[in-house]
Parts: structure tokens; sequence; C-alpha cells
């Protein structure tokens, strides 16, 4: 009973909680909402009260989930991590680098397999989404200048708390040895609920706290090094990029770059005049990313290097609308919206359509992506069952943000975000333009001259020049350039700061001005149209991240034997399409081997002879295990009908038939234009197999 009663008061205290948290998240949004034109000091206040809320729910949850699991969490023993890197490692699909140094965490090289399925991913994203959705494609540098990093954030805020081991030197991840550390004491009954409740607050802000108050929160509750239990130093900021220097005199800094986005930001004017002007269009780009992580584990899922594939859809932020979301309005989703993150805990699977009416998904291009993101995934081969899309909490968005959504993949490592999907609004284009003094905007034409009222604004020429001298023309250049959002929101500004401010003029830096510097007219001009800067739906998709999860999806071992191990990869993400199989090793065979393998090969589809001296049982397991999805038998009624079996990986079943018919079966498979059960009601199955099978 004493359980019961700790349950009903932790469910009474997260529905109160609940119910507030939905309540200050409106506030957020509706001020947010506001732009320009709301008061700082009030979004500021209200984002804070919103995150304290969500700490203290998020620690009652935390709480009330180690007294009763959510039945969620059973789901991790469906999946087998053990067998899996077993697998990916004695199979060669990965390998730590350098191994025969001594390996060096975090990085990770492909093997044969692995780089194959890794391409195959990768031309799939590819044609889904560049070739399907008529994209433009960029390939950048790795190497990024310092400028550019410090204008998108990434040099100033791109860190991670660390300390390290006073004895061996080791580095962690400051706030994960915490967690680790409250999280355990959360789930030790021995210790009282004050204490527990205590270290799940903790634990729920651990990743906000100050250098300062993370070496307090060390201290307090004894936190050691892992492995070794020696005392830990004092915390630091850590910048999670590579730095390197460019060039011989080493006067130019720079980062191997932490994301693809920046590239295609930069290059915004060159990819708008390459299609003519017209909003919306999307670029992508796929390639190497590297972040300096302070103590990557998990295998590959946080490691140093890692290829990411990302989408900049540039839109008109008043126009978010997409021209094919009625082709997918009815396509149905796994949706975990923040408002069941924070009620039922519960996912909706509704169609895109309602998300969109329903307000749930903020607009239908950022909808669009998610539709087709999750179509993706399926036919990758993600277990649709242990795959959704969970909407960021209000506290969780940058305040520039409109929505944001995480591709979530549930592993034996819980739910693990492959990929996010974010409306980053203006944000990224108008910082690059501001410190760039490049025109990063778009324009749109109107069809007739219109009159509209605008704010201008009216410097005061003669108290300027006073005070900046020479450098007065420059902000005086500025002001009276200035568009009507931006005037409306240095005037908003004036007013909610006490009269004076602080005015950043791109390229000439920071003056300081006070109301009676310059005045504020409302004016009836003609236009012709309006510049504006895109606001950006962002898809970003870490490939690595997808290929873990894949191969935990799907992994299996045969019902009859467990040490024969599958892997079901769709037949046109596997490695090898077709393994070719003499049923002996025979000099006879070379010639039919030699013609298959011709005529496999004009079809673009990669086989590999396997003769070795074993039984065809024990070949077929081998090649099942790296995810082969078909094996051609040749045999002795080969050399005189030119008829062989092909076998399909997931039913062992078999059928026989003439090689040409044979190759344009796999051809038809692998592409998706046929299905195995077709090939079976067109060639005569083929029995024998069955004893084949045996790995003896």
């Amino acid at each position: 009973m004493e359980l019961d009663d700790e349950v009903k008061r932790l469910d009474e205290e997260i529905g109160l909680l609940s119910v507030r948290s939905c309540e200050e998240s409106a506030v957020v949004r509706r001020l947010r909402d506001a732009g320009g034109g709301c008061d700082r000091e009030e979004l500021v206040a209200a984002e804070a009260k919103i995150k304290e809320t969500m700490r203290k729910l998020k620690a009652i949850q935390r709480q009330r989930d180690a007294l009763v699991p959510p039945g969620v969490g059973s789901e991790g023993s469906k999946f087998r991590r053990e067998q899996v890197e077993s697998l990916l490692k004695r199979r060669f699909f990965v390998t730590p680098a350098f191994e025969i140094y001594g390996g060096v965490r975090g990085l990770y090289d492909y093997g044969p397999p692995g780089c194959a399925i890794k391409n195959n991913v990768v031309q799939m994203w590819r044609q889904h989404f560049v070739v399907e959705e008529n994209m433009l494609e960029l390939e950048a540098t790795c190497l990024t200048p310092e400028p550019v990093l410090k204008a998108s954030g990434h040099v100033d805020k791109f860190t991670d708390l660390m300390v390290k081991d006073l004895v061996t030197g080791d580095g962690f991840r400051a706030d994960h040895l915490l967690e680790d550390h409250l999280r355990k004491v959360v789930e030790d009954r021995t210790i009282s609920g004050e204490q527990r409740e205590k270290a799940a607050a903790l634990a729920e802000r651990a990743d906000d706290l100050s250098a300062e108050e993370m070496d307090h929160a060390l201290k307090e509750w004894t936190v050691k090094a892992p492995d070794t239990g020696n005392d830990l130093s004092n915390a630091y900021p850590f910048n999670l990029m590579f730095a390197t220097s460019i060039g011989p005199t080493g006067l130019v800094p720079g980062y191997l770059r932490p994301e693809t986005a920046q590239g295609i930001f930069v290059n915004f004017k060159k990819l708008l005049e390459f299609v003519g002007g017209k909003i919306p269009f999307a670029c992508a780009q796929i390639g190497l990313s590297f972040r300096n992580e302070i103590s990557p584990k998990s295998g590959l899922l946080r490691v140093r290097e890692f290829m990411q594939a990302e989408i900049e859809h540039f839109v008109d932020p008043e126009k978010k609308t997409h021209p094919k979301f009625q082709a997918i309005r009815d396509q149905t989703v796994c949706l975990y919206p923040r408002e069941n993150q924070l009620t039922s805990r519960i996912t909706r699977e509704v169609t895109v359509g309602a998300a969109v009416d329903g307000g749930i998904i903020d607009n239908e291009t950022l909808a669009y992506f998610i539709a087709r993101t999750s179509s993706f995934v399926e036919r990758l081969g993600l277990k649709p069952e242990h795959v959704r899309f969970r909407q960021h909490l209000e506290n969780e968005m940058a305040h520039y943000a409109r929505d944001c959504w995480d591709l979530e993949v549930e592993t034996s490592y819980g739910w693990i975000e492959c990929a996010g999907l974010a409306d980053r609004s203006a944000y990224d284009l108008s910082n690059h333009s501001e410190k760039s003094n490049a025109d990063l905007v778009a324009r749109e034409t109107y069809q007739t001259v219109q009159r509209v009222e605008v704010l201008e604004v009216i410097p005061n020429k003669g108290v300027l020049g006073k005070l900046f001298k020479r450098e007065a023309q420059k902000l005086i250049a500025y002001l009276e350039g200035m568009e009507h959002d931006r005037a409306t929101e240095l005037q908003s500004s004036i007013q909610n700061n006490g009269g004076k401010i602080s005015i950043d003029v791109p390229g000439h830096g920071k003056y300081e001005v006070t109301a009676d510097m310059l005045k504020f007219e409302r004016n009836t001009k003609s236009i012709t149209g309006r510049n504006y800067y895109p606001s950006v739906i962002e898809p970003s998709f870490g490939i690595g991240r997808l290929l873990y999860c894949l191969f935990e999806h799907v992994h299996y071992s045969r019902p009859e034997d467990e040490t024969r191990e599958v892997l079901k990869l769709p037949a046109s993400i596997a490695p090898v399409k077709c393994v070719l199989l003499p049923l002996s090793k025979n000099a006879q065979f070379e010639s039919a081997l030699q013609n298959l393998q011709t005529k496999l090969g004009l079809e673009g589809l990669i086989n590999r002879i396997d003769d070795s001296g074993v039984s065809i049982g024990r070949r077929y397991s081998r090649s099942d295990e790296i995810g082969i999805p078909f094996g051609i038998t040749v045999d002795f009624d080969s050399l005189n009908d030119d008829t062989v079996t092909l076998r399909e990986r997931d039913s062992t079943k078999q059928v026989r038939g003439p090689i040409d018919l044979i190759v344009q079966a796999v051809r038809g498979m692998v592409d998706g234009t046929m299905t195995w059960a077709t090939v079976c009601e067109k060639l005569p199955s083929f029995e024998a197999g069955t004893e084949l099978e045996s790995k003896e």
C-alpha cells in the first residue's frame, strides 16, 4: 500500500504540473509570436518560468518511473545489443579506427559491408529527397574559417562542461557523470524519499548548471571518476569543435565544421540566383561533420567524425504552405506532441493533415518533411512500431525557433534521436547577413504598385555628428535605410529599455544611442515589392545513427538455431545483392559461375562467389549474417540446361529457372518492381533446398 500511495501522490503532482506547464507554454508561444512587439523582459521571465516548471515535472516523472517503470521501457529487451555489436565487428561492418595502435575512442572505420550499406543508405536518401523533391545539392568544405562559426554561435556556445580524473587525466562530460550518479540515487529505495526527490530534481537540470554550480553538485553528491574512483577536477567549458589553422602562417584560425548547414547558408545568395530568385527552394548537402566529444560512448551513436545529410528549405515566412502537401495529407505518422509528453505520455497516430489543422505541427512545409521522413525510414527497414516524432518542449527550443521535432528510433539504448526537423525562422540568414554585411535576402515583386504605411527612422544628424564624428555617416545611412519591420523592432526596443539602446551596424560595430537622437514617423509610400529574410525548414539526418538503429531492427536468429544470425536488410540496402554458390568446389562450375557473374554485373547487381569448401548450408548462413538477400546455386544440372536455383534469405525457400529469368527476378526484387511472392508464382519451387539449409 505504501508504494501505491506514493505513486498516487506523484501522479497528482504530475497532473498539476502538467496543467501548469501547458498554460505557461501557451504564454511563451504568444510572446514569441508577437516578435519584436513583445516585452523582452516579460518573454525572458516566461521562458524561465516554464523551464523551472519542466524541471520539476521531469524530476517527479523520474521518481515515478523509478517506482513503476513505464511500459515502453520493456521494449528495449526486444533488441540484442551484444549480439549485434559482436556481429558488426566479427564480420567487419565496423572496426575501431587505428586498432593496431590501440585505437582512439569515438573513431570508427567502416569495413566492406558497412561501407556498402552506408553508401546505399546515402543513395536512397538522395533519391528520396534530392531527386524526387527536385532539390539543389551543394558540396562545401569541411574546413571553416572562424568568423563563419562565430556568426553561427558555435565558437561561443558549442560547449560542454568537462571534468578530469585528477590521477589519470581522463576527461568526462560533467553533466553525464552527475546524471548517472543521481539516477542510481533515485533508484535506491534505501535512501530517503526527500533525498531521492532532490536527486531527481537536480538530474533534470544537470545540463543547465554553470561551472560553479556543477562543482558544488559533484562535491555535494560525492561523485568520483568512473572505474577508478579518483577525485575529479573542477568543471570547465570545453568547445566541441576541432580547432585548426588554415595556411602556413597559422594566422587564419578555423575549425572542422560541426555541421554541414553553414555551407548552405553562406552560399544562399548564389543559390537564389541559380533558381532565378524564386522562393521556395531547397538545397541539400551530404558530408562529414566533426565534434570533439569529451567521452564518446554507445558505439556508433556518439562519435567524433560522422556523416550528415541535411536539407535547408527556404520559404517565405508568410507563406509556409507546400505545393505537394495535399499528396501526403492523409498519411499517418506517429507523433509525440509536447502536450502528450506533459500529460498522458503516450504517442498519437494521426494524419499530417489533421496535425496541421489541429495546430500540432506548425505549418504545412514542416509537416510535409515529417511525412516524407516517415516514408524514408520505413523504406530503410526500420520497424514502424519503434519509430516516433517527438516535439520539442518550449524550454528545449531556441528563442528563434517556431517548431521542432526529432525523429526518434527505439533501440537497446532507449529512444535515439536520428534526425531533427526544425522551423528555424529567419535566424540563420539574418545573422550571417548582419555579421558579414552581405545582403542575404529574397525579394517578392508585387503584381501592382501598392500604397502602404511604413514606419521610418529619422536620425538627428546634428546630435549624431557631434557624438560619433566621422563614424556618424555609417550609422545615419543604416538608420535611413531601415525597413518597416526592423524600424518597428527598434522603436519597441527603445521604449522597453528606458530610451537607450545599442545598435549593431553590420560591418561597423555597435553604437549607443538614446531616444533624443532619432524619431519615428509613419508615412505612406508606393512600393513595388518587399525584401525579406526567408525562413528555413531544416531536416537534418545523422547517417551513422540511422545505420546502427537499422542493424538492431533487422537482426534476428533463426528460430531453430540461435547461432544462425540474420540481418533482414531490404534488398536495396544490402551490401551484396546476390551470393553465387557452386554446389562444390569443382572446376566444372567455373565457366557457369563466370557467365552468371557477368550477367548480374551487366544489370548493376553487386555479387560475390563463395566457393569455399564448407557445406552449402554453412555458406548460406555466412551470407545471411551480412544481409545478402539472394543466393544462386550452380549444380551439375546447370551445366546441362542453363538453369539454377534461387534462394530467398528470409523464407529460405528456393525456386529454379533459366539463368536469364533468375537474373531478371533478382533485378526486379532489388528495384522493388517485383516481390518474392511474384517470383514464386512464375517459377517452380525447388524442394531439395530444405536439406541444403543444414549447417552440417
